[in-house]
């Protein structure tokens, strides 16, 4: 199976989207269908050997949308310059095809577009410009997401323009009736509003019956339709010399009204997803190339692996790669939310879109394009994106049955008025109108993926990186957490905790003498033991004669003296007396601490203490979870006096000890057995069977390599704060989506009834056909604005 997004146009409400889902599905070889309305995308899964993506494309079109494939792993969409006529074409695709790694290349003229498929194992997307270069033409970065969204912001714009200047003459003059010149002035304003701007909406509402369903469009052709032929016909003297009424400005102003509601939600759709454009801007387009020829600015795209760049003060890191030469601070924040800058030194990792700061840096390009971290967040955030919350099949069942329900009603309203209430026609039709055009299934479509969309990128801008949109929602519901121990909740390696010298001997010789000895070992808690000692200022002497027994301890030579350091047996078995410390040594090993004694010249010196320490968050962090009424479990694989020592000082409800890796998801499955909502964390790689298993797999500490990542959110920081982050985050996300789903079925529901004219006898209100229109539009824009304030939440994060 095949996972491809498809960006899509055309659309203009939830009906559209749940139409090209419902037909994409029926296609053979399709598995899953997803089409988010708020980013215009739709995510397809299915068999290659079935359907091609082509023949997706041809049915989203055929529908009457458009749809044009992102691009993937060994895909790449780019612009071209150069091309001329079909000729240039023909020849770009032959040189392209020409290369054996290449498998299919598509030219589009008219677009200046090309589309390359290629084996990405044996060509790069710097070989493939090369190609174009060779050909004559030059090839240039897509930024079609943003491109297309300011297409459409612009297009609604312009119509919206068009149509009010020719609305306004109609609405001035609606009152002159008796003068025939300006009875025809309106009449070709009217027709021109209605078949150029509202063109659309008759389009959309062909293919949309076509293809026996009912969107926004029907609605609004229906009741733009019914105004502007009754009024056509009145002005002929259809109805006879006094039974018609002409209303051009109901029609006209109610297209440039819902015109203006479509750019408006444009524009706030646009914000919604600013957190992921703010990332894409972070990009450099040039690249300070370094070779044995000198140094020259080329484009970023440009670069291959292995590439020696040069990045000055201030500017951005064109590529991932390691620093060869120099030494400077790195603003970080895009990857990891962490406002404090990162010193960089030879050796050191760097992520391509993070800053420079005062030093000059020679970095080698170790990963480009697809394999970038940009590239793998951007992936990763669009494709949660383009995920359904549960909560929105609720929204989906009501917007399926929506625009037929909102037509009998408009035809109920009709006849109780004309025919029970006995008021005249116009009075009836004109209401009829107006619960046509108020009823908005946009709102409903928008509520959930708006919301999402806004709450993943408010995770994005922290560090907090979520794979599957739906998540936010099952996040917010984790009743338990399981914490594992190693790595998640502790640093994940020894440290150098406690010193114990024998009477008459201070620490600090003992630190001198544990230092000295563990200098030339490499095994973990001698490396421990020499970074401890170097932390507290103090440098290993030079020794002589090293020999390291296996399981036991090192003896080596200091200034003529034999220092031994290892296990209290290994010190034993050389004939030095331990039992002076052996009470010290039994309390600190009940801690679940490792020890290693020391002894100079034939006596002991003292016992050091060594355990992987809890990080400086995870008390704080598990008392936070608990505030919040999440039980908090631990799963290590230590022996129970280490487990019930780091549970105790964590402050955790309950812990798994002597767990195997391969049981680890025995034990999530036995927590949900208990009927509990079960949220696993760990480090996503030796956790990966408990993380899948899990209801929501958090992975700690992801760094810059997210996609090899197993579980449903990662965390780029090594802190286990940023777990309570992204449940208070999906919380607030659900509660959004609640608000928004309320406000637009509250909305419907007062809307209609008053549409219908149900403040008529208490009060004498009625609601014209174009101010219902009007209502609509702005129901639309305000669910989507609600869904921005979400970004509040981002500061209540830190």
């Amino acid at each position: 199976m095949r996972r491809m997004l498809f960006a899509i146009t055309g659309m203009s409400c939830a009906g559209c989207a749940a139409r090209i889902e419902k037909e994409v599905g029926r296609m053979a070889g399709v598995a899953t269908v997803v089409v988010n309305f708020a980013t215009s995308e739709l995510a397809v899964e299915f068999d290659e050997a079935t359907i091609s993506p082509e023949g997706i494309e041809v049915r989203v079109k055929e529908l009457g949308y458009g749809a044009r494939r992102e691009a993937g792993a060994g895909e790449i969409r780019f612009g071209v310059r150069g091309l001329h006529c079909a000729s240039c074409v023909a020849n770009l695709e032959k040189r392209l095809l020409a290369n054996l790694a290449v498998s299919d290349a598509v030219v589009n003229l008219a677009q200046e577009e090309a589309l390359v498929r290629f084996d990405p194992s044996l060509l790069a997307r710097a070989d493939i410009f090369a190609i174009v270069a060779e050909a004559g033409y030059t090839a240039v970065e897509l930024e079609s997401g943003r491109d297309d969204a300011a297409a459409e912001r612009a297009r609604q714009w312009r119509w919206f323009l068009v149509s009010a200047l020719l609305s306004l003459p109609i609405m001035v003059t609606m009152t002159w009736h008796g003068n025939q010149a300006v009875g025809w002035m309106n009449l070709v304003l009217a027709t021109v509003v209605q078949f150029t701007a509202g063109l659309t909406f008759y389009t959309g509402s062909w293919f949309a019956l076509k293809n026996r369903s009912a969107t926004m469009d029907v609605l609004v052709a229906l009741g733009t339709s019914a105004a502007y032929f009754y009024s056509l016909f009145a002005f002929f003297g259809a109805f006879g010399e006094h039974g018609g009424h002409v209303f051009f400005e109901t029609s006209a102003m109610l297209i440039a009204f819902i015109r203006l509601g479509k750019y408006l939600e444009a524009r706030a759709r646009g914000k919604a997803g600013e957190a992921l454009k703010k990332l894409l801007r972070l990009q450099a387009d040039r690249a300070r190339l370094v070779t044995g020829e000198g140094e020259r600015e080329v484009a970023a795209s440009a670069l291959r692996v292995g590439d020696l760049v040069r990045v000055l003060p201030g500017e951005t890191v064109p590529v991932d790669g390691e620093v060869v030469e120099g030494s400077s601070t790195l603003d970080e924040s895009m990857v990891t939310g962490e406002s404090v800058p990162v010193t960089k030194r030879p050796g050191d990792g760097v992520t391509g879109a993070t800053v420079n700061g005062r030093g000059v840096l020679l970095v080698r390009a170790t990963r480009i394009g697809e394999e970038a971290l940009l590239a793998q967040i951007v992936r990763m955030v669009r494709e949660a994106q383009a995920d359904k919350a549960p909560i929105q099949r609720f929204a989906d069942r009501v917007s399926g049955v929506f625009v037929p329900v909102v037509i009998a009603l408009a035809l109920l309203t009709f006849l109780l008025w004309f025919l029970v209430f006995h008021q005249e026609f116009l009075f009836a039709f004109k209401l009829a109108i107006a619960v046509v055009v108020i009823a908005c299934p946009c709102a409903m479509g928008l509520a959930t993926p708006t919301a999402i969309m806004v709450g993943s990128g408010v995770g994005l801008s922290r560090g907090i990186l979520v794979k599957r949109g739906s998540v936010l929602e099952d996040i917010s519901r984790v009743q338990a957490i399981l914490l594992d121990k190693t790595g998640t909740l502790t640093q994940g390696a020894p440290a150098l905790t406690d010193l114990v010298p024998v009477p008459g001997v201070t620490k600090e010789r003992l630190l001198s003498l544990l230092a000295a000895a563990e200098s030339r070992s490499t095994h973990p808690l001698a490396q421990a033991a020499v970074a401890g000692a170097a932390e507290r200022g103090v440098v290993p002497a030079d020794v002589a004669d090293c020999r390291e027994t296996e399981g036991g301890g090192v003896a080596c030579t200091l200034n003529g003296e034999e220092v031994l350091a290892g296990s209290a047996r290994f010190l034993e078995e050389a004939g030095i007396v331990t039992a002076p410390l052996a009470a010290d040594g039994a309390r600190l090993a009940g801690e679940g601490k490792s020890l290693v004694f020391v002894a100079a010249g034939g006596k002991l010196v003292g016992l050091a203490a060594l355990a992987d320490r809890l990080k400086e968050t995870s008390a704080r962090a598990v008392a936070e979870l608990k505030r919040m009424g999440i039980a908090t479990f631990m799963i290590t694989g230590d022996h129970r006096d280490v487990a019930a020592a780091v549970a105790n000082e964590a402050g955790v409800d309950g812990f798994e000890a002597e767990v195997l890796p391969s049981r680890k998801q025995e034990v999530v499955k036995e927590y949900q057995a208990k009927g509990l909502l079960v949220a696993m964390v760990g480090d996503g790689i030796n956790d990966a069977p408990a993380l899948a298993r899990a209801d929501v797999g958090i992975a700690i500490g992801g760094g810059t390599d997210v996609a090899k990542e197993t579980g449903d959110v990662i965390l780029v920081r090594d802190d286990l704060m940023d777990v309570v982050r992204a449940i208070r985050l999906g919380r607030a996300t659900l509660a959004k989506v609640k608000q928004n789903l309320f406000w637009a079925l509250f909305y419907n529901i007062l809307g209609i009834p008053v549409a219908a004219g149900a403040l008529y006898y208490p009060l004498g209100i009625t609601l014209k056909p174009e101010y219902a229109g009007l209502a609509m539009a702005f129901s639309s824009v305000s669910v989507v604005t609600n869904s921005i304030l979400l970004r509040r939440v981002g500061r209540r994060l830190e």
